[in-house]
């Protein structure tokens, strides 16, 4: 008996997605994840807030940047992707059009890792960025709070730097400036060990 032939996603599967989901097509395969939870949601929107000052408006940084959060990318034919925040050089993307989505990859973009998401965003979309010509990636654990950084060569993922707590760090490719990580948590409970695996640091971290 013939095995049949799994149907690749297309985009009208992702429009037709349940509203309250994260639709992505990850090797010709939809993916449906649950919306951040409030930790992940938090942790993107405070980087989201101090990269912006400086690098998309250039007040006390070099400008030069656009940056947004969960911007739809359709990367080759069989992939459309979500990262939490992507950003282009203005060089690369001068001027932001009206389409619903960007077919031009970002030279960076940040996942905030989750428990139902880290092996797909690790395993899955970083050899899809890759394959783009992504530059640099951030992926940021709310659980441990900390922060990789790596970098794109030879097609290959380079780790720069893993940075934890509340360390000031100068990050590829916004190393103009200082990033204090504690901004980052500092609107979250303190974890303990009880609280790890508590509802507030649940499956969507």
């Amino acid at each position: 008996m013939a095995i049949p032939t799994r149907r690749k996603a297309t985009y009208q599967d992702v429009l037709d997605a349940p509203a309250h989901k994260v639709a992505e097509i990850i090797n010709g395969e939809l993916r449906l994840s649950p919306r951040p939870a409030i930790p992940h949601a938090s942790v993107a929107s405070a980087l989201g807030e101090e990269l912006g000052p400086p690098f998309k408006r250039g007040k006390g940084g070099p400008g030069g940047w656009i940056i947004l959060d969960e911007p739809e990318l359709h990367l080759g034919e069989e992939d459309i992707v979500v990262p939490d925040l992507a950003g282009w050089r203005r060089e690369r993307l001068p001027m932001l059009s009206e389409d619903a989505y960007f077919t031009l990859p970002p030279d960076w973009l940040c996942e905030v890792l989750s428990k139902s998401t880290e092996k797909m965003d690790r395993a899955e979309k970083l050899p899809i960025y890759a394959a783009a010509g992504v530059g640099h990636v951030w992926l940021i654990s709310t659980r441990l709070r900390m922060l990789e950084v790596l970098r794109l060569h030879e097609g290959k993922w380079l780790t720069l730097a893993v940075h934890r707590d509340d360390e000031r760090i100068r990050a590829e490719p916004f190393d103009a400036i200082e990033l204090d990580l504690s901004v980052l948590w500092s609107d979250l409970p303190l974890p303990t060990r009880a609280s790890e695996g508590a509802a507030e640091w649940g499956a969507e971290l």
